[in-house]
């Protein structure tokens, strides 16, 4: 796989932290862009400007694109709908043409947000139903890189983990924040159902899987499911707090006015069709949130 030239869009968050660290260790060439240049290794681009995109893809030559650049704030993107729209679904358009166009392999991330209604897991064959306006938007670029490309690969990711405590944007990073703020009671949903995903699996297992040229949609997450109120308790108990910190289960109602985009009762995906085909790499959600609590340290 070293010969290929690899072009990362959206690379400055926590999942691209993790992509672009696996694939500069498995490819020769990597260009990681984003617009908001975090790191030295990122180049611009914004996936909105179909002009700059063409000249990265003129410039760089790109044979794999691993398209990561989406707004995922739910609630920024119930409140600015049309710049979700554009970024997540233009923007996946605009990404999509010149992979047709220059001949290069195109690889979508997704999310089990797409997903709504009274089931419990969603399998890979399972009929989306989007609530938000983020869902909307991610589910219409699966649509649409399913239907426009020969070469594409999509991944259904779950709930995020990773990026550590300067990327990370998600519920570990929550809990850990009001901890470090001196919390010592933490009011956690219990009615909220998922998959655990962690960056750094997802990034491996990736890989993996593009290797096989079984071009495809997956979902893609850590074995095992939890809840919300579940995964709190086991991330308080692997910081070693239990006795410190008091854990309150709550109704999604208790944050409706600070998370009133809709949201599924749950988020639970089965990854069936990597489990057919052998290509399952994604360890259980709890060794992976032991191994990723080491880098929180109260």
């Amino acid at each position: 796989m070293g010969s290929e030239r690899v072009l990362l869009t959206g690379c400055g968050g926590m999942l691209g932290d993790a992509v672009f660290r696996v694939c500069s260790e498995e490819f020769d060439e990597v260009l990681a862009t984003d617009i908001d240049l975090n790191e030295s290794w990122l180049k611009p681009m914004d996936v909105r400007d179909i002009d700059q995109c063409e000249k990265v893809f003129t410039d760089f030559k790109p044979t794999l694109v691993i398209h990561l650049a989406a707004l995922t704030d739910l609630e920024y993107c119930e409140n600015n709908n049309e710049n979700s729209w554009i970024t997540n679904a233009l923007g996946t358009e605009n990404i999509g043409f010149l992979c047709k166009k220059y001949d290069a392999t195109m690889v979508y991330i997704s999310t089990a947000g797409i997903f709504g209604g009274k089931q419990e897991y969603f399998t890979d064959f399972d009929e989306p139903n989007p609530l938000s306006h983020y869902a909307k938007s991610k589910y219409y670029g699966e649509c649409f890189v399913q239907k426009y490309l020969a070469k594409h690969f999509v991944f259904r990711a779950g709930w995020m983990m990773g990026g550590g405590i300067k990327k990370d944007k998600k519920f570990v990073k929550k809990i850990f924040d009001q901890i470090k703020n001196g919390k010592k009671e933490l009011f956690i949903v219990d009615d909220k159902l998922g998959t655990p995903t962690y960056t750094v699996d997802f990034a491996r297992s990736l890989l993996k899987v593009i290797r096989t040229k079984n071009y495809d949609l997956y979902n893609q997450v850590c074995n095992g499911s939890c809840s919300r109120l579940d995964f709190a308790k086991e991330f308080i108990k692997l910081l070693g707090l239990e006795k410190e910190i008091k854990i309150t289960n709550v109704s999604s109602d208790f944050f409706k006015e600070e998370y009133f985009a809709p949201r599924p009762y749950s988020e639970k995906l089965v990854n069936l069709k990597l489990k057919s085909r052998n290509l399952d790499y994604m360890r259980n959600w709890k060794e992976c949130l032991k191994e990723y609590s080491r880098e929180f340290k109260i």
